[in-house]
This record gives C-alpha cells, structure tokens and sequence, in this order.
C-alpha cells in the first residue's frame, strides 16, 4: 500500500510531538520517557491523524490513551450518557452509542476502543457546543461565523474535571431558552392534532360564515388547544374568532381572526411544523454558543422585527425595527459585530447601489435633480453640478459618491449606530415613522430602522460616558455630526422564527425570508451524510 505524503507529514507530526510530550511529562513527576512507538501507537496515531483536534491532543499527550486506560471508566460512561441524549438536544443518532456500550463492556482492543470513543467525543463536542453546520454554506445571507472550543481544549477540560459528565453536558448552550425549547421538544408541547383529522379545505373562514369547513376548524383548533365549543359547529361565531386570534398569535401570524392560507397552512401542519421549527432553533442557538449571552449586548431578531439591549439575560431596552425589503441584495443578513459609535447628526452616505439606480438616471435629466443631496469625489469634496456632464457615465464609470447632510429630514434621522462590517449595515433612526406600526416591517435597503432611537443611545453610551444623556444632547445640539464612543457592546442580527420569552412562553414568527426551508435541508443532509434515516425520525423518536 503507498502511503501518501500528506497523511506521513501528519503522522510524523503527531509522533514527533508525542516524543516530546513525553519527556516534559517525566520532568513533571510522571513516568519515564517511552519513545520507541510501537504498533499501537502507529495505529492510534494513523486513526486520528485526520482530525486536527484529536491530532493535537494525542501528539501533545504522547500518544496517551484517555479512554481506554484503566482510569478511563468513568469517562467512557459519561459519554455514553451524554450521547445516548441526543434526541433531547434535536440532535441525530450518529455518534455510536449502541457501539460504544459494546466496546465499554467488551473492551476487545485498547486501539479500537479508544479511537471509537475519541471521535465520537469529537463529533459530539462539536455538534451540541456548535451545531451540525458551518452556517455560511447553509445560505448566502447567512454570514455568521460560529466561535468553536479547540477540541484538544475541550478534551483537557473533561479529562481534567472532578466530574466528567457535568463537564461533558456544560458543552451544550446553557441558556434558559435553549432549556425550554428542549423541553418543548420532549414533551411536543406543539399542537398535538391527531394525523386523521381532517384539514380544513382552502379558504377564507371569517366571523359569520356558515360551512362545513367551519367546523373542521373548530376541530383542529380545539385539538391545538384552542376549544370554542358551540351547539351550531358550523357556523364561524364570536368565540371561534377569538380562539382563532389566540391561536394565530401563539403561532406568530397576524391576529386578524380569519382563516386564510398562511393560517390554515400552518394549522393543517400540527406537530410535524411545530417539531421542525424547535429543531432549527436548537440548531441556531447552538450556533450562538461561543458568544457571551449573559454580558449586555444588543440582540436584534429579524423575524421578529426587534431590537433589545439585554444585560444577564434580562432586556433592558426594547424598541421596533424596520428591516431590509425580502428581496435579492436588501435582505438584512445574520451576523455579530461590536458597536462602536453613536453618531449623532450623521450624514447619510447614499450606497452605491441605489445612487447608480436611483440617481443617476436623475442627474443624467437634470444636473440639479435630488437637490438634498451633495455630489462628492474620492477626495471627500463637494463638487459643482454645474460643472459635472453626469451624461459622460454609466453604472461603472460613476466616479462619485452622493452624500445628505444632517437635516431634518435626513434618511438616517438624528443618529446612527455604527458596528463597522462589510456589509456596511448599521441602526439607525428614520423620519418615516409611519411604518412602525406595520405588522410586517421590511421596507429598508437592508439597515434595521429604530423606533426608539435617543433610548437606545442613552444605553449604549453607558459606560463610556458618565451623563449619557447629557453627551447625546450635547452633539445633537452642535447642529454637526459627531462621533460618540460607545461601550463596545456585542451586536447580534439573528434570525429565530421559534423564540422564548423571559417567562419561558415560546413564539413563533413569520419566515419573512424563507431562510428556515434552507436550514431544515441542510439539517436533513448533514444528518443522512452521518447516517441517520432522517433528521426528525432520528432525533424525535423516544
């Protein structure tokens, strides 16, 4: 067999720092140096030379083993335990429990039994501390970046614990939301309606409609919970409306007492929807595990069109948003930044995108059109329209930027918050206040649109300033921009159409974007790649 030569400089990489582990191990009481590897130190080196983590460990221990040492008892059971939970996290069975009780009791070879247990540690650790998928390649408007424990780290930390199963099982998020939606999950605590129910026919079912339909509705939502019991069944009275409204905002869709498509769709889905929602949430609040949740931050949920400064968990400020329009390039990605500026009296640049669309076709007619806005050059200069042919350019020779100065009616309104990122996507104010009572807020170029900006300022400057107040009104009445240092609080666009409220009520939202079909997919994939039969039946049967 040839050997290929990336897999020798791999285990020539692990073998060499084996041999120099073990002599500082020596220096440090343990037993003498061994380097005369044998056979089952090639064999343990070659399984896991193609895991990064699992390399660094065994290389940096001298090919110790962990869980085949006769010490290694109770960390066997502790992952089996831990693994043997997976349902409970939403996860799929694909971590090889059943094998590795078989090897716990058996121990037939120290090699295989150590290499069994190792990467099932790794693909746990790395699924439940992190979630199933890099999020970046589940969407394009995905851009989030998950912060992942080193496994080698996460290795020391259990094989160091006084108790490895609470070592293991604190892996997982912590939160009280992820502790709920669990629990939701076990318990399938979403509309429990029996599969041979009848769904109700396509409509609009309203408040005085007189149909058989009417009753099937009646039916399923009484069977989610929602009972409104009548001598007439068929007919579509004032309790069935209010019934219908609850259920309607328990789900997360407009409360407007009708039966129309978006409703009946998803009362005709029952549990199934309900499951797969809580799955994707799990997943994505695996993907916030790495960050900091209990320090003050700003939390705004897309789908959800909010904003919140949270600090240990508990909000602080809460406010409205407009969000980007659902369509191509002024969807408002998901993503986590640090706030860095509160700029009172901003400026507003306009992005090059809509000044090529929607302006330049202008100025092409008449020089002085969009006359709030100045002509600037790459210099930061205002240039004389006067002396501009805006005839002579097209969308990619345009050589300048459109700038408004503060004003009243500046798009950005009084002030902006900037969390710098390449997508150039910031807070802040509007003077179109109109549309924050909307039920449905996506109308922006992809920035998120406050309802309560000077509030949210006041926060924000908390910490770096020792009158928050006072600073805000100071520049706001300078008449010109400023720069305010903020606090440097994490910022987080994320995107949960299944939320927890602080009293542990779960709430849905609408998929505004539809990103939800993509993560389920993905899901589905990852787990049939591991060789699960399928994601919900692997991870929901009890």
């Amino acid at each position: 067999m040839m050997l290929c030569p990336l897999f020798l400089c791999r285990m020539g990489a692990i073998l060499l720092a084996a041999a120099v582990a073990l002599p500082t191990a020596a220096a440090a009481g343990a037993p003498a140096p061994r380097l005369d590897f044998g056979a089952a130190d090639w064999a343990l080196a070659r399984g896991v030379s193609d895991d990064p983590g699992l390399a660094a460990w065994y290389g940096g221990t001298g090919l110790q083993p962990v869980f085949a040492a006769p010490e290694g008892a109770p960390l066997r059971a502790a992952l089996i335990a831990e693994v043997g939970q997976a349902a409970a996290h939403g996860l799929p069975d694909v971590y090889g429990v059943e094998r590795l009780r078989r090897l716990d009791a058996a121990m037939p070879a120290p090699v295989e039994t150590e290499l069994a247990f190792a990467r099932s540690f790794a693909r746990w650790t790395h699924d439940v501390g992190g979630g199933i998928l890099e999020p970046r390649r589940v969407h394009p408007e995905i851009r989030r970046d998950v912060l992942r424990t080193p496994l080698d780290q996460l290795l020391r930390r259990f094989v160091e614990a006084p108790d490895p199963t609470a070592a293991l099982a604190s892996v997982a998020p912590q939160t009280p939301e992820y502790r709920v939606l669990q629990a939701a999950l076990a318990a399938r605590t979403g509309p429990a309606i029996d599969p041979d129910l009848p769904q109700v026919p396509a409509g609009a079912w309203r408040e005085g409609a007189r149909d058989p339909a009417v009753a099937l509705l009646r039916a399923r939502l009484a069977a989610a919970g929602f009972a409104a019991d009548s001598a007439e069944p068929e007919l579509f009275d004032a309790d069935l409306a209010r019934q219908l409204r609850a259920y309607q905002a328990r789900v997360g869709l407009a409360p407007d007492g009708v039966a129309g498509p978006r409703t009946l769709d998803r009362l005709n889905g029952g549990r199934d929807a309900d499951s797969r929602d809580l799955l994707i949430a799990l997943e994505r609040m695996r993907w916030m595990n790495g960050h900091d949740l209990d320090t003050r931050m700003i939390w705004v949920n897309l789908p959800e069109f909010n904003v919140r400064v949270k600090d240990g968990g508990r909000t602080i400020y809460e406010s409205r948003a407009v969000i980007g329009k659902d369509r191509d390039d002024w969807r408002t990605p998901e993503f986590s930044d640090v706030m860095q500026n509160v700029v009172v009296n901003p400026s507003w640049n306009v992005p090059r995108s809509m000044a090529i669309r929607d302006y330049l076709p202008r100025l092409q007619q008449n020089r002085f059109a969009a006359a709030h806005l100045d002509v600037v050059d790459s210099r930061g200069r205002v240039v004389d329209r006067a002396s501009v042919d805006f005839s002579r350019y097209t969308a990619k020779s345009f050589p300048y930027r459109l700038r408004q100065k503060p004003s009243a009616d500046n798009a950005l309104g009084e002030v902006k918050f900037i969390f710098p990122n390449s997508m150039n996507i910031y807070l802040h104010d509007t003077p179109t206040k109109g549309l924050f009572s909307e039920s449905v807020r996506a109308f922006s170029n992809g920035c998120i649109r406050v309802q309560k900006p000077v509030e949210l300022a006041h926060v924000l400057l908390e910490g770096a300033s020792a009158d928050p107040a006072a600073t805000y009104a100071r520049a706001r009445q300078s008449g010109t921009e400023r720069f305010l240092k903020a606090a440097g609080q994490p910022v987080h666009l994320v995107y949960f159409t299944t939320t927890v409220d602080e009293d542990g009520t779960i709430r849905h939202f609408r998929d505004i974007y539809d990103r939800d079909p993509a993560v389920w997919r993905a899901l589905q994939q990852a787990a049939a790649e591991a060789g699960a039969t399928g994601l919900e039946t692997a991870a929901l049967a009890q």
